[in-house]
């Protein structure tokens, strides 16, 4: 039986999605990006489902898209690419940024091109040791896609993001966390089980909280101070409504943990 390319399994309320082609350094196919669009919109809509984990199989995370079979530049019409960009690789870094429910990536090995934004894209970029991200574009003679464009100079600054993208330099592990693009750097043996112990740490916060606090965080880059105050305030008067403030303000007044349902 064909191994899938991508495993996914839910339990203790965490979506685990491993990226399942390690020949390929698990570079994605279009059928990759649309099961992985699909099962963060689920994840958003299911109380089953309250943090999500992405990793790769084997020695890389994701080596970018998978271009075999793309075809040659002259085989396309205008507006091709650009088309193609829009409901794939972009589409894919959306369901991330749109995920209501924290996304982490445990990020083993390679992380390339649209692989390296998948990770830039997720709330928290857990990273082996072995870790290396590229902006391979520039080495193909490409603009960079899948948001990097848009992420890159949000989580470094302007200038930091043209010398990445310039030059297309492997980073290790290290200096990804040294500029702000990783949390959290731990040795290769201790990944999986950290993104475990984060997932369910989140997985047993207050669910609404977290989904409008991602909300509040990405929307404020783009934004002024006073919609970014308006809309703390009214993500603040939505909370209040929830189970789990409630729980959380009557934890405090009985001095005791607050006991968290995702509600």
């Amino acid at each position: 039986m064909t191994e899938p390319e991508l495993v996914h399994s839910t339990g203790g309320h965490v979506l685990s999605l491993t990226l399942n082609r390690p020949e390929r350094l698990n570079a994605l196919t279009p059928g990759q990006r649309e099961d992985i669009v699909r099962l963060l919109a689920e994840a958003s809509a299911t109380a089953e489902v309250r943090a999500v984990v992405i990793t790769g199989a084997g020695r890389g995370f994701c080596s970018g898209a998978d271009l075999r079979g793309s075809g040659a530049p002259g085989e396309r019409l205008a507006g091709d690419v650009a088309r193609m960009l829009r409901t794939g690789a972009q589409r894919l870094i959306a369901a991330v940024l749109d995920c209501e429910k924290p996304v982490i990536a445990a990020v083993n090995g390679t992380a390339a091109g649209l692989g390296a934004h998948l990770a830039f894209a997720c709330d928290l970029v857990i990273a082996a040791e072995s870790a290396r991200f590229t902006e391979v574009f520039v080495r193909r003679g490409l603009v960079p896609d899948g948001g990097g464009s848009y992420l890159l100079p949000r989580l470094v600054g302007p200038q930091r993001a043209k010398e990445l993208m310039f030059f297309g330099d492997a980073l290790t592990a290290p200096d990804a966390e040294r500029l702000g693009l990783v949390n959290r750097v731990v040795p290769d043996e201790e990944l999986r089980r950290t993104a475990r112990a984060w997932a369910e740490r989140l997985a047993a916060g207050p669910t609404r909280a977290l989904a409008l606090t991602k909300q509040l965080v990405n929307a404020s880059l783009d934004t002024d101070r006073t919609a970014a105050f308006a809309a703390e305030a009214a993500a603040q008067e939505i909370n209040m409504t929830t189970a789990d403030a409630q729980e959380g303000v009557r934890s405090f007044v009985e001095r005791r943990g607050a006991r968290f349902g995702g509600r």
